[in-house]
């Protein structure tokens, strides 16, 4: 089906509490997810009894056929790797922030039928960084080039007064991310990876690296004088660098502030029931990393 591309707007549903209504979480793979958990503390705190949320392992070739066989009952998807692109064409509709970085990570199925892409991620940064009190900032530094990294420069787009400076690995990350500031109207300097401890003195430093990537940053965290550190990693957490961060006395945004808050919009938007229970959503997030960690 074609996409176009829509105004942000939501409206509430009727008889939401009392309907069956089935949602979930797609990616491959899906096992780590933490969205069952985020979702269905929300759907207990809201009072949504019929209402339920799963996880499926879905790639690239089998959203199609996921997306054919779904019947009525079903309100909205979450999208993770690797479905966030390979699923546009399949939309009637995309959100305005969905375009802007080509990534779509909530569908929501209207009472017609049509399928809307929305992108939470985006939105969820923002909110995530105002929880921290972090509302605006003169300049800030991203590490990495990925699709979190797209998202990231779309946030820092309505965060950043100034330069964006993004660490990357090779010309054509480097490239690929002054093409994306770009297109979302943000001044974006490239530096090399190699160069990336220098990141660390700005007012805002964004880490969207797998793993252990940024793990040799640590003990190069400056003594004083420290901004803020997002981190969108939350699996193992603390990461060696927001460890040190904290050490130093910065701040520091994790990745599940990041995903409680995209979730939480998620949820308002397949729900229609705002505001989404963040506390409740959060603890059920925090107890489900302890659980892995026993």
């Amino acid at each position: 089906m074609p996409h176009q591309v829509r105004q942000e707007s939501h409206t509430a549903r009727t008889g939401t509490a009392a309907r069956t209504r089935r949602a979930a979480v797609l990616g491959s793979p899906i096992a780590h997810s933490l969205s069952p958990a985020l979702h269905r503390a929300a759907y207990g705190e809201l009072g949504l009894d019929s209402w339920t949320y799963d996880s499926f392992d879905v790639d690239e070739s089998g959203i199609a056929g996921f997306l054919a066989d779904l019947d009525a009952t079903w309100a909205g998807l979450s999208l993770t790797m690797p479905l966030k692109r390979a699923v546009i064409p399949l939309l009637d509709e995309i959100s305005e922030t969905a375009a802007s970085v080509e990534a779509v990570n909530t569908v929501v199925f209207r009472e017609d039928g049509r399928r809307l892409g929305e992108n939470t991620d985006i939105p969820g940064m923002i909110a995530a960084l105002r929880e921290r009190g972090v509302e605006r900032v003169e300049s800030a530094a991203v590490l990495g080039a990925g699709a979190t990294a797209s998202s990231a420069l779309a946030a820092l787009a309505r965060v950043c007064a100034g330069e964006v400076t993004a660490y990357v690995r090779s010309e054509a990350r480097a490239r690929e991310m002054r093409g994306w500031g770009e297109r979302l109207g943000v001044p974006v300097r490239t530096a090399e990876w190699a160069d990336a401890a220098e990141a660390l003195r700005a007012p805002l430093v964004i880490a969207t690296t797998p793993a252990g990537t940024t793990d040799a940053f640590a003990p190069a965290v400056p003594a004083e004088g420290l901004g803020t550190l997002f981190d969108v990693l939350y699996d193992p957490w603390p990461t060696s660098l927001a460890a040190s961060w904290q050490q130093r006395g910065g701040a520091v945004v994790s990745g599940l502030d990041l995903l409680v808050h995209q979730a939480a919009l998620q949820v308002e938007q397949m729900t229609g029931l705002r505001p989404a229970p963040l506390a409740e959503m959060r603890a059920a997030g925090e107890a489900a990393l302890r659980a892995r960690g026993a």
